[in-house]
């Protein structure tokens, strides 16, 4: 027989009040509550932030993401209001963008921002302050301005490092608070602000390089088309020619013209025969490089082209080209070398003069002696009367001209020592001693400096060679 249990033993079940049931869960229904709510809040946060992302990403024009910069602001930080103002590239700011849910307060907001602005941008003072000193200077104001009745808060724009402007919010709520969630969110969101700005301003900095590029490409292409194609076809000689630009656009020039108009003909017409009319070939060299020293070779060639059918002596054509040349080189501050020659194929006389250029070696075969052919003369554009001097030297079978640019003597190996003058010297008389064909000397020439220089070092300066040779009597 089952005794009955002890009081203490006794499992009781407790019974619930109906009329109490509904305080006891009033705390958890509010839990439920306050959680539901901070999933919602969280959701919409996400959200704002997911859309200013894909609207970085899919954005091509800065002024769209601008435009939503403001709402975004104040959507995540529960704001009446937002604004984005930014310093500008002459000192002053701007206000960018503004957004206020009402439009009452909008407009009167609007003409308040913008008067401080005025009235700051305006300062004697300006000029003198930095981006940081002036944007502090905003918020004093605004916040001044806008009185106790709205709550203003801000944070930096930073893009590199530097600050660009404020990221503002606005309430007029007295319970209103500036949470630390509030202010972190801000802070993304100007952040991402900062990043679109910055990937606009690298896509303007690559559209300007690809331009330029491009313009570059334009240059070197004509440039490349203005040089001779070919040598041409001059009874009793050979030629071969080469330039090497240190840039796309080099300020290096060699030219064979024709000397009088009978011998501007058709390229096809011109390869069929040799000539044997006197031609000039000239060799020079712009100081500097790039696209202003590739116009003035331009313009160079064009006047010596136009001088030389004047049939002048060759330091007259050198002293009317500086007289004509003068004022633009002046005021460009820049000079050209120029080293012009006449050959009279029919008595193998060459007459030359020299305005400050290296002078052409002459490789004297019978005697085996390299000599040089220089002038007196100065640079073209240094005076605009400058005095050119002639000389003549009679050419023999065998003989070698080497015309050249300081491309050659100034190139610099890995150790920052130069090719000189000397070592130059030395290589012309090997290529001339060795071979007769002037691509061969040409091509040793080059290689030599380019061992000298060595591999991925492709020298500082632009190298022009030009080589001629008289043939021999067989």
């Amino acid at each position: 027989m089952l005794s009955e249990p002890e009081p203490s033993d006794t499992l009781t079940t407790p019974t619930v009040n109906m009329g109490d049931q509904s305080t006891d869960i009033k705390p958890i229904l509010a839990l439920k509550e306050l959680v539901a709510s901070l999933y919602r809040e969280q959701n919409k946060v996400q959200n704002l932030l997911s859309s200013l992302g894909f609207a970085l990403r899919s954005f091509n024009n800065l002024n769209q993401f601008l435009d939503l910069t403001p709402l975004m602001a104040a959507r995540v930080a529960d704001a009446e209001g937002g604004a984005l103002i930014l310093s500008k590239n002459n000192g002053q700011v701007a206000l960018d963008q503004l957004h206020c849910q009402d439009n009452q307060i909008n407009g009167e907001l609007r003409r308040q921002l913008e008067a401080i602005i005025r009235q700051l941008n305006q300062e004697p003072a300006l000029e003198n302050k930095n981006h940081r000193s002036l944007l502090d200077s905003l918020d004093h104001k605004i916040r001044q301005t806008l009185g106790q009745g709205t709550q203003v808060y801000s944070t930096p724009v930073l893009v590199k490092n530097s600050e660009r402007g404020r990221l503002y919010v606005f309430s007029r709520d007295p319970d209103y608070g500036w949470t630390p969630t509030r202010r972190k969110l801000l802070q993304l969101v100007a952040d991402q602000t900062a990043v679109a700005i910055a990937n606009n301003e690298l896509t303007i900095e690559l559209r300007s390089k690809e331009r330029q590029d491009r313009e570059l490409e334009i240059a070197s292409e004509i440039q490349n088309r203005l040089l001779p194609r070919q040598c041409p076809k001059i009874q009793g000689v050979e030629l071969a020619a080469h330039c090497k630009t240190a840039n796309r656009v080099g300020g290096d020039y060699y030219d064979f013209i024709p000397c009088n108009y009978d011998q501007f003909k058709p390229a096809r017409e011109a390869e069929m025969e040799a000539s044997a009319a006197p031609w000039s070939i000239v060799i020079g060299d712009v100081m500097g490089k790039g696209v202003p020293a590739g116009l003035l070779m331009t313009m160079t060639r064009g006047m010596l082209r136009a001088e030389v059918l004047n049939r002048h002596s060759p330091a007259q054509i050198l002293r009317h080209l500086n007289r004509v040349m003068y004022a633009d080189l002046d005021n460009s501050h820049r000079f050209v070398t120029l080293f012009y020659s006449e050959y009279d194929p029919l008595t193998r006389r060459l007459g030359y003069s020299n305005a400050a250029h290296y002078p052409t070696l002459w490789w004297r075969a019978k005697r085996g002696e390299l000599e040089s052919l220089d002038t007196e003369g100065t640079l073209v554009g240094l005076e605009a009367d400058s005095i050119y001097d002639d000389a003549q030297v009679q050419l023999e079978a065998g003989d070698t001209l080497i015309y050249y640019t300081d491309g050659f003597t100034d190139a610099v190996n890995s150790k920052g020592e130069r090719f000189d003058q000397k070592n130059w010297l030395s290589a012309v008389k090997e290529a001339c001693q060795q071979y007769t064909d002037p691509e061969q000397i040409l091509e040793y020439l080059f290689g030599k400096v380019a061992a000298f220089t060595g591999l991925g070092n492709d020298g500082s300066d632009d190298m022009t060679l030009v080589v001629m040779r008289v043939k021999s009597e067989e």
